[in-house]
């Protein structure tokens, strides 16, 4: 799911937002997606949550 789609839907419950790239100078292509959802405090729609996000690919910078 596109990250910016994921917020809207968990307005108020996220608590962190993490992007993975590549070690060394990258830039990401394409939609930033999310990938994995971690809960923080609590359960249920009581839960904070943290986003893991990446990018659809990534380009080399020099």
């Amino acid at each position: 799911m596109p990250e910016v789609q994921a917020r809207r839907r968990l307005r108020g419950r996220i608590r962190a937002l993490s992007v993975l790239a590549p070690v060394g100078s990258f830039a990401g292509k394409g939609t930033l997606r999310v990938l994995r959802v971690l809960a923080q405090d609590g359960a249920g729609d009581d839960a904070r949550l943290e986003l893991m996000c990446g990018y659809e690919s990534y380009e080399r910078v020099n």
